[in-house]
């Protein structure tokens, strides 16, 4: 199965196709979302042996909220989305979407805001960022989306990211349609923008114990994949389930050894506090153990890229 999105005039006159039940696509909630990150990334600095560049993470998430309000989106999605359903495309997709300058402003917003809270070598990535012709940050946008991450180096790319994920969540938020399941491939990819997911959270409470939702790493959104199924190809034959405490631990890798990848699970009900980007990031001692046994992340953290 994949995820559709339609308009919602379309949905109102096809009502019979819609998935009823479990909801397939959950837009990014962003009132809460950055708040709440950076007080999980300072929660889990405590005893962390990464606990530096977590509280660094949470200077950004905090950033990331003020830049939020200052800069809303005001944008009409209504076309992109009757002519991404038409195609049956992601509305937002990362390959094809035009970018404006609304994320270079809020790049610049960014680092206005981060440069007092910086210093050394994160100030100095700052100002060469801040100097940074348009076009060339247009190049290192470009490099990113397309997953070409020896282009641009691994201190500039959070900066970048964090501009765009804002950029991108704005525009998921505004999106005037809702989502169906019906048959199709690609579940691994947002089906609002076809980036990749950080992690993936099974979710307690209401319409939604129980289930997994993969979290996007760009646009905030996530979609429902079925718990018996590797998220990255789909195959149920060889899944096997890792953690470093327990059976009981809030946060497990699941493994596939059809396509040698994993991805992390966070369970709310082992701990209701868990936070996709957060809650990843500070647990790199996992992708270690999984990189040892042979895996490769079928995710991304938008605070950790490969880089050059």
């Amino acid at each position: 199965m994949t995820i559709r999105i339609i308009p919602q005039d379309r949905l109102e006159k096809d009502k019979s196709n819609v998935a009823e039940g479990i909801p397939p696509l959950l837009f990014p909630q962003l009132k809460h979302l950055y708040s709440r990150r950076a007080a999980r990334l300072r929660q889990l600095a405590e005893k962390n042996p990464l606990g530096d560049y977590l509280r660094f993470a949470a200077v950004i998430a905090t950033a990331q909220e003020i830049v939020l309000y200052d800069h809303p989106l005001q944008l009409d999605l209504q076309a992109r989305l009757e002519e991404s359903a038409r195609l049956g495309k992601p509305p937002l997709d990362i390959a094809t979407l035009p970018r404006d300058a609304h994320w270079q402003r809020m790049l610049h917003s960014l680092i206005a805001e981060l440069k007092p809270e910086m210093s050394g070598p994160a100030l100095s990535v700052l100002e060469n960022l801040e100097k940074a012709s348009a076009s060339e940050l247009e190049q290192m946008a470009a490099a990113l989306l397309a997953h070409d991450f020896a282009q641009v180096s691994s201190d500039k790319a959070p900066f970048i990211w964090a501009a765009l994920s804002i950029y991108w969540a704005q525009m998921a938020s505004l999106i005037p349609g809702k989502a169906r399941a019906e048959a199709g491939e690609q579940r691994q990819f947002c089906p609002v923008c076809a980036s990749v997911p950080v992690a993936s959270v099974i979710h307690m409470g209401s319409h939604k114990d129980g289930l997994r939702y993969l979290h996007c790493n760009l646009c905030e959104s996530e979609w429902h994949v079925v718990r018996a199924k590797c998220s990255n190809c789909e195959q149920t034959r060889d899944l096997h389930y890792w953690s470093l405490d327990s059976e009981t631990a809030a946060i497990k890798a699941e493994s596939c050894g059809d396509c040698g990848t994993y991805l992390k699970m966070l369970y709310q009900e082992k701990d209701p506090a868990v936070e996709p980007v957060a809650d990843d990031l500070a647990s790199l001692i996992l992708d270690a153990r999984m990189e040892q046994e042979g895996f490769a992340r079928s995710s991304l953290n938008p605070f950790l890229f490969p880089g050059e």
